[in-house]
Parts: structure tokens; C-alpha cells; sequence
């Protein structure tokens, strides 16, 4: 099953790891569990994490990210983790290593990488890599126990998402086996501040609904520009303030910035996975993303959105 990936991790010295940009707590874990696992258990290797540091997920990598030369990818190899797209990749050196692995649990859109592991039935990208780490029979420190299973908690939503599964709650146990302090691991995930506290007031303040009943912000640049706040706080971190409402089983954020429009789609029931592809972005059948040119574009999906209601996917 993970044959192939399993062999380039031994075959090479150098193993250069990477994720998507904007990293979440998925992509943090998965990258940051995986370079545990080899270092654990092939200390001779060299191993690198590369890539954007992370906001609200700072704990998960204390030690910070390898600032590397180009000439490190030479003869080297890179793992690419939880990123669909090769627009998204956190380090866009990767085509500069010798050969190129991809673990992923989105939807497949194209083959990036010399051999891929797609596999959309795992909750998250921690989830392979704790799986192949079982059935590869490595050892599992505290530390790589620790950023899988934080990985799992949180692309799960602590194991309420549909694609939980028994194996989800196997892999998790096993993790937990290793001594994983997971009442620290909630404290940080979900403790807030009072001023983060307000600003998700201040948000839930702003939702609109469309006839249909589809949930949804809409900031732009002006108001992005005098919260002071950086756009992951924003769109990713403001989403999820419309989840829950009774009623409501599909939600959207818009967040105008440099590039155009963020937009963070998340349903309860609907595959809004389609519509974030027709405009040029993707993701999970239920939780996707997509950068949009104008708040006219923006209009747009949401009436594909609100059009959506009715249908089950």
C-alpha cells in the first residue's frame, strides 16, 4: 500500500518535506510528524521542513522551519503533504530534487510529483502518514505521536466530520498510546483570547443569508485593511463563526485582498467541492477554497452555492 513511498523515504540521504502554503493544523502535522518519524528511526538521514510559518498554529513547530540553498534539492528528495495543487506548495524548489512524493487526502485534480499517494477515505493527511508509519513498522515517538495526532484532531473537527471513520479512531488510539498530552493539545488548539473572542462577535455580526438560507461574510479590502489583521485570521479563521447555525448547512467567507478574493467554502450536508473547482480552487467534498478576481465573481458563486440547496451530493 505504501510501498512506493515508503522505498524513496529509505533510498535517499537528503529528504527535503513540504506542505501547502497558509499551513493549517493538518498540513503542520503531517509535515512535522513526518520528519520525526525519519529522524526517529533513520538518524542518519538528513531531514528538512520547509515552508511559510504558520499563525495560529505556531506551537505545533517551536523549532521553526530550515531556511535551505537551492543546492540542497540537488540529489535529494522531496515529500510534498496535505497540498492538492501545485500552486499551493509551500516551497516551489521541490521541482529542483532528484525525485518528487506526494501524500494528499483532497480531491485529485492533477499528478504533480513522480509518485503520489491520493487517498480521500483518510480524514487528513496525518492520518496516511500515522497509517503508513503502523503498517511500515516504525517506531513512534512522543513528539511525532504528538503532531499527527494534533493533525487528526483538527481536520476532523475533534472527530465530528462524517469522514471520521473506525480507522480514524484505530489510528488516533494508537497515537495515544505514545504518551500524547492531548489535554495540552486541545488547551492550545481552542483556548482564545478575549480580543479573538470579540472579533468573532464582531464577525457573526455580519453574516447574511441568501433566500435559500447559505450563510455568508463578505470583507473587503478597506475592512481587512483596518482590523490589521493577516488574511488567514480572517478568511480560514472567520469561517467557521457560521458553522452550527440551525438551519444553515452551507457557509462561505469572502475576504478581499492583494490577490483578489479569498473564498472558504464549508457545508454540513452538500459536495460544494465542484463549485470551488469550476472557479479555479478545490479542496474536500465538504470544506474547500478557491481565490476569486472580484467581488462580482464572488457574487457569483454564492448564487452557484445558494442553486445548490435542495440537491444532495
Amino acid at each position: 500500500m505504501f510501498t512506493d513511498t515508503f522505498n524513496a523515504i529509505k533510498k535517499y540521504d537528503t529528504i527535503i518535506i513540504h506542505r501547502h502554503e497558509r499551513p493549517d493544523g493538518d498540513a503542520l502535522g503531517s509535515q512535522m510528524g513526518l520528519k520525526h518519524l525519519i529522524n526517529d528511526n533513520f538518524p542518519e538521514k538528513t531531514v528538512f521542513a520547509v515552508g511559510d510559518s504558520p499563525k495560529n498554529f505556531a506551537f505545533m513547530c517551536a523549532e521553526g522551519f530550515d531556511d535551505i540553498p537551492d543546492d540542497a534539492f540537488k540529489g535529494a528528495l522531496s515529500v510534498i503533504l496535505d497540498c492538492g495543487s501545485p500552486n499551493l506548495v509551500s516551497d516551489k524548489r521541490y521541482a529542483l530534487a532528484d525525485y518528487r512524493v506526494r501524500v494528499d487526502h483532497h480531491i485529485f485534480g492533477d499528478k504533480f510529483c513522480d509518485t503520489e499517494f491520493i487517498d480521500t477515505s483518510y480524514e487528513s493527511c496525518c492520518g496516511i502518514i500515522c497509517d503508513l508509519a503502523v503498517k511500515c513498522g516504525l517506531r513512534i515517538s512522543a513528539e511525532a505521536a504528538t503532531a499527527l495526532y494534533t493533525g487528526m484532531v483538527t481536520d476532523s473537527g475533534r472527530f465530528r466530520y462524517d469522514c471520521t471513520s473506525p480507522r480514524t479512531m484505530r489510528l488516533a488510539a494508537r497515537l495515544l498510546e505514545e504518551n500524547v498530552d492531548f489535554t495540552s493539545v486541545f488547551r492550545e488548539l481552542y483556548s482564545d483570547t478575549y480580543e479573538n473572542k470579540k472579533l468573532k462577535a464582531q464577525f457573526m455580526l455580519k453574516v447574511k443569508f441568501t433566500e435559500k438560507n447559505v450563510a455568508f461574510i463578505y470583507t473587503d479590502k478597506a475592512e481587512l485593511d483596518a482590523l490589521g489583521l493577516d488574511i488567514f485570521t480572517v478568511s480560514r479563521g472567520m469561517v467557521n463563526t457560521m458553522a452550527d447555525i440551525k438551519g444553515v448547512d452551507i457557509w462561505v467567507n469572502f475576504t478581499e485582498c492583494d490577490d483578489g478574493v479569498i473564498s472558504e467554502l464549508r457545508s454540513s450536508v452538500y459536495n460544494i467541492n465542484p463549485i470551488a473547482v469550476k472557479y479555479g480552487g478545490g479542496g474536500h467534498a465538504k470544506a474547500s477554497g478557491a481565490t476569486l478576481k472580484s467581488k462580482a465573481e464572488a457574487m457569483m458563486m454564492l448564487e452557484d452555492l445558494n442553486n445548490l440547496i435542495g440537491e444532495r451530493s
